[in-house]
């Protein structure tokens, strides 16, 4: 967890997973790398409980955690990536996002 360049409050985020049903959740992107700015955003992933998918909350969810970090926030599903038609992008998001959160 020691690659994330920004202040995670761990305990918010914690209860934001477990309100919301999210059973994993991991960074990606800008945030684990040397070229994280000031105006850079947060790339999070993240992966419901089964049958805990919230439709259209989803921009909701992305809200609050825009709130949480206090910068944009862009959300995927893990879901959403694994299927991604693009094989480049897939396995360079999966193979370089960092889990923080595990239920």
């Amino acid at each position: 967890m020691d690659k994330i360049k920004i202040r995670v409050p761990r305990e918010q985020l914690r209860e934001f997973c477990r309100k919301n049903h999210i059973k994993k959740l991991a960074f990606f992107g800008s945030v684990l790398r040397d070229d994280f700015g000031p105006h850079s955003d947060v790339d999070v992933l993240i992966e419901f409980e089964t049958g805990k998918t919230p439709g259209f909350a989803f921009y909701d969810l992305q809200e609050e955690l825009k709130e949480l970090f206090d910068r944009d926030v862009d959300l995927h599903t893990f879901k959403g990536v694994e299927t991604s038609r693009n094989p480049y992008r897939r396995k360079a998001i999966l193979e370089s996002a960092q889990v923080y959160y595990v239920a």
